[in-house]
């Protein structure tokens, strides 16, 4: 930042003129009044900014320099330089450059007592002067965290404090969980030309956070990326999990083994684990060995809810295992090379090969070799299961066709029984007479007549 510069008052003229009369001296004094105004901007200087400790340099400059004296004055206004030489007993600081254009002096280990207004002069006729500013940092000294509990539990709200000791100017801090930023509040204290800086910050801790550092980063212009971490340590109950050994592919049938894990995690360790089953007992052949549970042979009563517990000193959790038990697979298994003995084939050859086969079946003679062997129970099996399979279809045949002939049968004798009923001859005594009538009246007359003859009026049926 560019100096202010600053013209001193001016004083008499020194006497190597002769008196002139006042008013020509006071017309001379304006004029000499703006030229000085104009000589003023030839003196150039910047402000400085230095850590505490560091080296601080400070620079005099003429833009059109006429060979005039340059001196650095400090805020005392006691002369550090006077051209290239240095009245003051301050070894600290020291020349860098000087010409007659430009005096640099570096001033080393710069404290806070070494912070004011410097002064550049510059001797012309008159002298000019300008001044540049020296501001010392301070970064913080001290940067600590305390957490309110060393060991938290999961759901607690923890507080944590983070202090930035003696600084300026003051610090601000920033607060981070991971690599997230979180929102803190913060006090100043001043004391003397030092400030104090402690910023708190409330956060409520879950399983997650266990293990997750917490830092305190400062903002200052006199450091960088200065920041302290705590690490959190968070309490949690178990986490269960149940997984399905056995059977692979999930699906649970009768009559199947049925083998459950269980695993837990926590903090501290769980050191409770067990099986029950919900809202019933546990099966009598339900074996449990540590974290796992085993059933051999499944069936239906074994429906039902399984559950895996565990604990330790924050608290229980627990996972469930639904289990349903599905009915066996319908298909049938396939066929087997067992040796099968059919008695079929022996009673059908009987009369015909009895001389000659049983010596055959009866393995009298012995095979020439295990192939021989082999393919002959191989035969047989196969000849047995054909045979077996052909009756199945005969008596099944049979079966239909008796079932439809008796159908038949009693449908023919229904029908005759029918017919044989409403089919005959039927003689009555009702017409009795009106053969030997005349003509119809009598006929009739005698008809009647006969019906009250009730021995005579009879049926027959054939």
């Amino acid at each position: 930042m560019a100096g202010r510069a600053q013209r001193s008052a001016a004083g008499p003229a020194p006497g190597l003129l002769p008196p002139l009369p006042p008013p020509l001296l006071l017309l001379l004094l304006a004029a000499a009044a703006v030229i000085r105004t104009g000589d003023g901007q030839n003196l150039v200087t910047e402000d400085v900014t230095v850590v505490e400790g560091d080296v601080a340099t400070i620079s005099c400059r003429v833009k059109n320099s006429d060979d005039s004296v340059i001196q650095l004055l400090n805020p005392n206004r006691q002369t550090i330089y006077f051209r290239d030489f240095r009245p003051l007993k301050d070894s600290r600081f020291q020349l860098v450059n000087f010409s007659n254009s430009e005096l640099r002096v570096s001033l080393t280990n710069v404290s806070i007592s070494d912070e004011g207004r410097y002064f550049c002069q510059l001797y012309t006729d008159p002298p000019q002067e300008i001044y540049t500013t020296i501001t010392v940092l301070v970064p913080p000294r001290n940067l600590v965290i305390d957490i309110q509990k060393e060991v938290a539990v999961e759901g607690e709200e923890i507080e944590l404090n983070c202090t930035a000791m003696a600084s300026r100017p003051a610090t601000t801090i920033r607060w981070f969980k991971g690599n997230k930023e979180l929102t803190g509040k913060s006090e100043v204290e001043q004391w003397s030309d030092m400030y104090t800086v402690t910023s708190q910050l409330l956060l409520k801790v879950g399983r997650e956070d266990d293990g997750v550092p917490v830092i305190c980063l400062v903002d200052h212009p006199a450091v960088k990326d200065l920041q302290t971490q705590r690490y959190l340590e968070v309490m949690y109950k178990p986490q269960v999990r149940v997984s399905q050994n056995y059977p692979v592919q999930g699906l649970t049938r009768e009559g199947e083994p049925l083998e459950l894990s269980c695993a837990a995690f926590g903090k501290p360790q769980p050191t409770d684990m067990r099986w029950l089953r919900v809202d019933d007992e546990m099966p009598q052949h339900v074996v449990v060995s540590g974290s796992n549970l085993l059933i051999s042979n499944l069936n239906k009563t074994d429906n039902g809810t399984y559950r895996c517990e565990a604990s330790n000193a924050v608290g229980k959790s627990h996972a469930d295992y639904m289990l349903f038990v599905y009915d066996p697979p319908t298909t049938l298994p396939p066929p087997t090379t067992t040796t099968t003995t059919t008695t079929t084939i022996p009673t059908t050859i009987t009369d015909t090969t009895a001389t000659t086969e049983p010596a055959v079946h009866g393995f009298t003679h012995l095979p020439n070799s295990a192939e021989e062997l082999d393919y002959g129970d191989l035969s047989d099996s196969r000849a047995g299961e054909e045979g077996a399979i052909r009756s199945v279809d005969h008596a099944v045949v049979g079966g239909v066709v008796a079932v439809v002939v008796f159908a038949m049968l009693c449908l023919l004798i229904i029908l005759g029984r029918y017919f044989a009923r409403h089919k005959g001859t039927y003689f009555t005594h009702e017409a009795k007479g009106a053969d030997d009538a005349a003509d119809a009246d009598t006929a009739i007359i005698n008809a009647e007549g006969g019906q009250n003859n009730s021995e005579e009026k009879k049926e027959y049926f054939i």
